[in-house]
């Protein structure tokens, strides 16, 4: 087995350093290819100083699933592993991935994050919709078969968040399986800013409505499962306005984003339905563009 290792990065200078460090301990043999989006924290210069990536392909679209398809587009493994440059591979993390494999098209794994009170991880989560039973994986960590990629046709570029959450819907689409394996963990080790990131209500919903109209159809069920999340949603929030942690005026305001984006997100998943009517359902895949790199360093 080649395994090729992407790692997408945006102004993550020092995460990533951390990040390579581990792959070269623990993964030596894999090839490594380093998306950088337009950094401007000197990531460029360290990475062209080390010795251990094998291909830096520059961008100027900040996009993840971008940076996803331009590290595949560089990829020659016959299995290809997404890393969030934030995160370190632990002990054991390869030989999972390879059992996995041998059960599955794509296989996935925790992140362990350490909190004041103790060690925290995710556990697999699956849903069933329309009689489809599908494994949701973790983007950041995350390995696939060159099959089941190649069939993907990568990530769908229209999704500023939730492609992976799309490509899992795609691969339960086309009859391939998602494994998870508890021991191909990853760690947070670089912590958090001390805050927690802002939602973007808009892009949350429109990206919830876009896949699902996208990959089912504008059907009841699908209606009533997004608004369904919207009413949760606005439930939880109305208890901070309540309890006065959120003024009344930010309630509207998110009311109005979630609505909007719905409403972007159902039409434009219906267009995407339409626009791609295989089993692949990716109308802004990889293979319709080839002019995301900006530069390539190819060291190989």
């Amino acid at each position: 087995m080649k395994l090729s290792v992407i790692v997408p990065t945006l102004n993550g200078r020092d995460q990533l350093a951390g990040c390579l460090d581990a792959l070269a301990e623990r993964v030596p043999d894999a090839e490594v290819v380093v998306v950088n989006g337009p950094s401007a924290d000197g990531t460029t210069g360290m990475v062209r100083d080390r010795d251990d990536v094998d291909v830096l392909v520059e961008i100027a679209d900040r996009g993840i699933n971008v940076a996803r398809n331009a590290g595949i587009d560089r990829a020659t493994g016959d299995v290809v592993a997404l890393l969030n440059h934030g995160l370190v591979v632990e002990d054991g993390w390869f030989d999972a991935l390879s059992s996995g494999l041998d059960g599955g098209d794509v296989v996935t794994g925790p992140t362990h994050r350490e909190l004041e009170t103790g060690l925290t991880t995710e556990t697999v989560e699956s849903r069933t919709i329309k009689g489809r039973t599908v494994t949701y994986f973790n983007g950041d960590n995350a390995a696939f078969s060159r099959d089941a990629l190649d069939a993907l046709d990568g990530f769908d570029e229209y999704l500023l968040t939730g492609g992976s959450r799309d490509a899992a819907h795609r691969l339960a689409g086309m009859d391939y399986e998602v494994v998870w394996e508890s021991e191909m963990c990853v760690r947070n080790e670089f912590g958090t800013d001390g805050g927690v990131a802002e939602t973007d209500w808009n892009w949350k919903y429109r990206a919830l409505a876009y896949r699902l109209a996208k990959n089912y159809g504008l059907r009841p069920t699908v209606v009533a499962r997004v608004l369904g999340h919207g009413l949760r949603d606005a439930a939880s929030t109305l208890r901070e306005v309540a309890t006065g942690n959120a003024a009344p005026s930010s309630w509207f305001g998110n009311g109005r984003d979630v609505l909007t984006g719905i409403g972007s997100g159902l039409k434009d998943g219906v267009a995407a339905r339409f626009s791609d009517r295989s089993t692949r359902r990716n109308p802004r895949g990889r293979s319709l563009r080839s002019d995301r790199a900006v530069t390539v360093y190819d060291w190989r």
